[in-house]
């Protein structure tokens, strides 16, 4: 009660300090036993319209992802001390993180949930997001991603780019975010720069540009040298008292450091002319790309005249002053070529430290400053229709107990103000926002309005769902509406809106489910609500009701995502559910084309409905994870249809797809042509769905059902004297070895492996290897099972193994 205590009271301070007229430094005084205070420093803090709504030139929105464990979280508390957010440093293995709030982040030292916190670093805004690291928590960093203009790549110095790595890179491409790389852990006996880099290289496929050199090794790591200025930034080798705060910034000694200098020279001589020869292959490409008159404006900046602007101007410092001697080439100048390169995302800048030892965090705040793009030099094709006006994407919900759903957004055109209705475009609905805050994770800040390029979380906001976007009325989507047409030349009728809707977030699909009850049939109620509110806040979990049994399925993405949400149905609801026995979401697809018609013909009252449906299916080739069936009409029907028919239609389709005809598992890899669509007038569209799903079924059925299984991408890291049990283990498992890669003293193994085979895989891996092994899992693709597994499947589901 008196950590709670402090918590409500420092928040209270907070907003009275933040909206005062004098706005002098927060200096709580309260005497009591707890280890966190929040404030910012005197200096931090300027005007009330500074703290507010700052220069959107000085802002960054950032995101930090990493492989599970790298150090994203102790990164982060080292950003918030550093920066004045925070006036203890907390600690992941303590549980007092201030981004790790949840219960289950603090008891299993993981990050479950992604956290928004806001503080200022010499003069620039941060917005920043932790996420998590964990695969079945992917769709926090997809949300993430989605509204950041930057990212931070946490990278273990010792382990070089891991498997979740890769897929939260592969995310930021996505979405084209550029990144800046930070090894981390460089204080471990087997961090190594060279194989980091290399991998960096290798695995990613960028282009890495080293901007600091670390000076000693494992525990004798002191610091870094800066490569643009020539400077030793050094860190006391101190205890773990120390904080890191003070550091030593000086020249090199020529006379006592030859070997380092020496080292230093080549080292910028070699990041400058990578610099040089990553602009100069930029400028091919743009004069080749003009050649073919098929440019693109590369994401993060404007054109791509100015990257070659830019680009020639640099070549020619290197070509005419500086031809000589490099060494000369200042670091201002520098240090703007490499920005061009990061918004370009043609490099990505490099920097090494060690968080959890407190050394090489400030260089790397001064680096999200220097490299990564504010929001006004971030391209948004929709968002150019709005002008001024208010434009916003909801991309989180969180549920509070006193103040009800709160909703992120991230502002992208106008100003956000408290006390006001906002349209949802998506929702075609009104809602008034009664409170406007600022996130620091588990704690806010109430303020009167919010301008473009920040995040601020709402309230009062009970119908909007992640991915939807928020407008300032339906009158000014009316209006971008009208400027994309009248820009495009095209005249829509219908669905007006659609070219003025931000893209949402993509939703994975769950692969795991298992049934959920409550303890007696009077809290059926309260569970329905409480997964209600789960769902709202995780789009990744679904609920659905099994038609034939009328049990509640809770599908999640792994097993971890399924225990989480019942332990916190059982902490925050207080609902002791039962769950059943976890199966493997499977999949359905068909092995031939087919085409069928079917007729309705149905009287209701003295109202009579027909209609006649034809339709052809074809197999194409099976989707990755999260990709969907294809739906086409043929030219004349696209042209003859309304859109309230087509819409119909579609609805009817994907129904059919939920229950393949094999076991009644969802339906992919499947190309549905609607060939014929002839309905008598007064025909309601329920019909139509009706008639439309009962035709895809038959067409299905007469293509032949296939069985698929998802199939794991697994890392497992293991000592050599392990290596063989953990082989035959899979090999027992249906897996399949992809390679074994060394790393230091382990062996890396990279294999293929069914989902179905993997439940219980880390207590069996732990007794195998005595503790000693990791692994990682990644959904890769799904597969065709063959006739033997499929009827041993088809017999389980009929409990009859």
């Amino acid at each position: 009660m008196r950590v709670r205590g402090f918590r409500a009271f420092s928040r209270m301070l907070w907003g009275r300090s933040l909206l005062s007229a004098g706005l002098q430094c927060l200096r709580c005084r309260v005497r009591c036993h707890v280890k966190r205070q929040y404030s910012f420093c005197q200096d931090d803090v300027k005007s009330l319209r500074a703290v507010v709504n700052p220069d959107i030139s000085k802002i960054r929105n950032i995101g930090i992802m990493a492989h599970i464990d790298a150090g994203k979280t102790t990164t982060t508390e080292r950003m918030l001390y550093y920066s004045g957010y925070t006036r203890a440093l907390g600690d992941v293995d303590d549980g007092d993180t201030v981004t790790d709030f949840m219960a289950q982040e603090r008891e299993r030292g993981i990050t479950i949930q992604s956290a928004a916190v806001t503080f200022d670093w010499k003069g620039h805004r941060i917005n920043l997001i932790d996420t998590p690291g964990h695969v079945d928590f992917t769709l926090e960093v997809e949300r993430a991603l989605r509204v950041l203009d930057g990212a931070v790549a946490v990278i273990d110095a010792s382990a070089g780019v891991e498997a979740q790595t890769l897929t939260v890179w592969r995310q930021a491409e996505k979405h084209h975010v550029p990144c800046v790389c930070f090894l981390n852990k460089m204080d471990k006996p087997a961090a190594n720069l060279g194989f980091s880099i290399e991998s960096i290289r290798q695995k990613l496929k960028v282009n890495p540009v080293l901007l600091q050199i670390p000076i000693g090794r494992d525990k004798n790591f002191t610091g870094v040298v800066d490569l643009l200025t020539k400077q030793k930034l050094m860190w006391k080798l101190g205890s773990m008292g120390d904080d890191g705060r003070m550091f030593e910034s000086k020249p090199l000694n020529h006379s006592k450091e030859s070997d380092l200098l020496q080292e230093v020279r080549e080292a910028r001589t070699a990041l400058i002319e990578q610099v040089h020869t990553i602009t100069f292959t930029t400028k091919l490409i743009i004069f080749s790309n003009n050649i073919l008159s098929c440019s693109r404006p590369f994401s993060g900046l404007s054109s791509q005249s100015q990257v070659a602007d830019l680009d020639d101007e640099f070549a020619e410092l290197l070509l005419t002053e500086f031809s000589d001697n490099f060494d000369v080439v200042s670091s201002v100048q520098l240090q703007e070529a490499v920005r061009r390169v990061t918004l370009a995302r043609k490099g990505v800048p490099v920097l090494c430290g060690s968080s959890l030892r407190n050394k090489g965090v400030q260089p790397l705040l001064d680096a999200i400053a220097a490299y990564l793009p504010a929001p006004n030099e971030r391209h948004h094709d929709v968002v150019q229709w709005y002008k001024d006006d208010l434009c916003a994407l909801a991309f989180k919900v969180v549920h509070d107990k006193q103040r009800g759903p709160l909703v992120f957004l991230r502002i992208y055109s106008g100003t956000l103000k408290s006390q006001t209705a906002v349209h949802n475009i998506n929702r075609n609905s009104t809602e008034r926002m009664s409170r406007l805050l600022v996130p620091f994770a588990d704690q806010h800040v109430e303020i009167p309005s919010m301008t473009a390029g920040n995040i601020a979380l709402t309230v009062g906001l009970k119908q909007t769902v992640t991915g939807d976007t928020i407008v300032s009325s339906k009158a000014s989507a009316a209006a971008a509406a009208h400027r994309a047409q009248n820009d495009s030349g095209t005249g829509k009728k219908q669905g007006e809106h659609a070219s003025v809707v931000l893209s949402g977030v993509e939703v994975p699909d769950p692969v795991f489910f298992c049934t959920i009850e409550p303890p007696t049939m009077s809290k059926q109620a309260d569970l329905e609500n409480a997964l209600n509110c789960l769902q709202r806040e995780d789009p990744s979990l679904k609920v659905r009701v099994d038609p034939d049994s009328g049990q509640t399925i809770l599908c999640g993405m792994g097993e971890l995502h399924i225990e989480i949400i019942h332990d916190r149905i059982r902490r925050e609801y207080g609902i002791e559910t039962h769950l059943g026995p976890l199966q493997v979401a499977y999949r359905e697809t068909i092995l031939h084309e087919a085409s069928t018609s079917d007729t309705l013909d149905r009287t209701v009252g003295e109202k009579r409905h027909i209609v006649t449906v034809e339709l052809a299916v074809r197999p194409v080739d099976i989707p990755s994870a999260g990709d969907s069936c294809e739906l086409v009409f043929t030219e004349e029907l696209e042209e003859k249809l309304s859109q309230e028919i087509k819409n119909t239609v579609e609805n009817g389709v994907h129904s059919s797809f939920l229950q393949g005809p094999v076991l009644g598992y969802p339906v992919q890899g499947v190309s549905t042509l609607i060939q014929s669509v002839n309905m008598e007038p007064g025909t309601s569209p329920a019909m139509v769905s009706a008639c439309v799903s009962h035709c895809m079924l038959k067409a299905l059925r007469l293509a032949e059902g296939q069985v698929l299984e998802p199939v794991m991408a697994l890392e497992v890291t293991v000592g050599e004297e392990h290596l063989s049990p953990v082989l035959g283990d899979l090999a027992q498992r249906r897996g399949t070895i992809r390679d074994i890669q060394s790393r230091h003293d382990n062996k890396v193994l990279l294999a293929t492996v069914p989902l179905a085979e993997m439940m219980g895989y880390s207590t069996i891996l732990r007794t195998l290897t005595s503790g000693s092994a990791t692994f990682s899992l990644e959904l890769d693709t799904y597969e065709a099972m063959n006739s033997q597994d499929q009827n041993t499947l088809l017999r389980r589901r009929a409990g009859l193994l």
